[in-house]
């Protein structure tokens, strides 16, 4: 019995998603619980699982499709594995022809009369092949097919079709040439007559194409229209200070192994910087408030979002309720989030709902940068790379682990004495770490 592979419910809001990429294709087998497709929503990236084990027998939205929550995408069935495409019927059986470096594939022999067949005693018969894919005939090409095999100096029966009734189509042709490491001819422009046309030169088989246009995902499209309407709509400002990480690095090396052996988890900076923000958040109300339409909202509990960095792009787990948290529970669940962002496992309920943001951008290097508000929240904290640097110290220069720190704020809710404060008292907790602990 054929069973039908539907999108699920993607969460509140989320009605459509598009196929990232299909993980098994018509004929493979399948298990009960094995991924089929990855699907993607504009936070966050999920795969779709074998309700029952059968055969892949039909894929219905391909890769790159917009599909809709309950749409039926593929069917898993009991019977033999599924074929490609449809195969072009024949008299009997075809003989396989090897292909040659280049030119056309050489034309099978007809086969001989039947009055010149060999006697019974000495016919084998003919080991039963797969009918080869549909190949397009020169005579029925659509006009921009024609252009297109013209140009790169095609043989149409050369390239499998896919089209109804056998016609070969662009998207066969472009597929070929991908597959074939080949580009198509540029395209000329008219020239005004008696103009020498301008000379292009050859481009080398296997080279890679000056430009290449990329669908947008629908996460990255997400992430760009959320950076935008915060530039559009918070007046944004950034303030920066720098701290002192002599004490919190000679902590983290007194005690990471016995916190580890502990707690199972390594000890970072992350819990350090989230402890000291919620403390400087309680002393400035405002920078985890937000606007919504005239009034102000401050928030009097602190779910702190860690911006995460995958091949995706950019995503932003949210830690609840972080200051009724101890530094190992902080450690264990940005850990948590880090492995499960970069495998495309969080749920999109831990994506949102956070009241301000910290985003690490020492981590790739960065020694300075005004970070983005995540609406609408009207803070974001920057972390930046750990340098040593020449620093005055009680009237003398030393060399000392310093780190940039940038806040970046709406300026229609928070104040610069309030943002310049803010900086200030996670900079002392920083450079104190006894502090946070007494919490004063």
């Amino acid at each position: 019995m054929a069973t039908d592979i539907v999108v699920p419910a993607l969460g509140e809001s989320v009605t459509e998603a598009t196929i990232a990429k299909w993980l098994k294709q018509p004929g493979d087998k399948v298990a009960v619980d094995e991924p089929l497709l990855e699907l993607e929503t504009d936070k966050v990236s999920l795969e779709v699982y074998a309700t029952k084990a059968g055969t892949l027998s039909e894929i219905r939205a391909k890769t790159g499709d917009t599909v809709e929550v309950g749409a039926v995408v593929g069917v898993i069935g009991d019977g033999a594995a599924a074929t490609g495409a449809p195969s072009a019927p024949t008299a009997g059986p075809t003989p396989i022809v090897p292909k040659t470096p280049s030119g056309p594939a050489p034309q099978a022999a007809a086969p001989a009369p039947q009055a010149a067949a060999a006697s019974p005693e000495t016919v084998q018969p003919a080991p039963p092949t797969e009918a080869p894919p549909v190949t397009a005939q020169p005579d029925r090409l659509a006009p921009a097919v024609r252009k297109l095999v013209e140009e790169n100096k095609l043989a149409p029966e050369q390239i499998p079709a896919t089209g109804k009734t056998g016609r070969l189509t662009k998207t066969d042709v472009l597929g070929y040439l991908e597959r074939e490491g080949r580009l198509a001819a540029p395209v000329q422009t008219p020239t005004p007559a008696g103009a020498p046309a301008p000379a292009t030169a050859p481009v080398p088989a296997g080279a890679a194409p000056r430009e290449e246009r990329v669908r947008m995902t629908r996460l990255r499209k997400r992430i760009a229209e959320r950076l935008k309407q915060a530039q559009n709509n918070a007046a944004m400002l950034t303030t920066f200070n720098e701290v002192d990480m002599t004490n919190l690095l000679a902590v983290r090396s007194h005690y990471k192994d016995a916190f580890e052996k502990k707690h199972g988890v390594k000890l970072g900076f992350m819990s350090f910087f989230v402890k000291a923000a919620i403390m400087a958040l309680k002393e400035i109300p405002a920078v985890n408030g937000e606007i919504d339409g005239e009034e102000i909202v401050y928030k009097n509990h602190y779910d702190i979002g860690v911006a995460v960095g995958t091949e995706q792009g950019l995503v932003v787990p949210v830690v609840r309720d972080a200051d009724k948290m101890s530094f190992a529970e902080i450690e264990l669940k940005i850990a948590d989030f880090g492995k499960r962002a970069r495998d495309g496992k969080l749920a999109l309920d831990e994506l949102q709902g956070g009241t301000f943001t910290i985003s690490n951008g020492g981590v790739y290097g960065s020694l300075m940068s005004t970070p983005i508000l995540n609406p609408p929240q009207s803070g974001i904290l920057g972390m930046h790379k750990t340098q040593d640097r020449p620093v005055a110290i009680a009237g003398k220069v030393e060399i000392r682990p310093m780190m940039y720190l940038a806040l970046s704020y709406d300026h229609r809710i928070v104040d610069g004495r309030e943002a310049v404060t803010f900086l200030v008292r996670l900079k002392d907790g920083i450079e104190d770490p006894q502090r946070m602990l007494l919490e004063i």
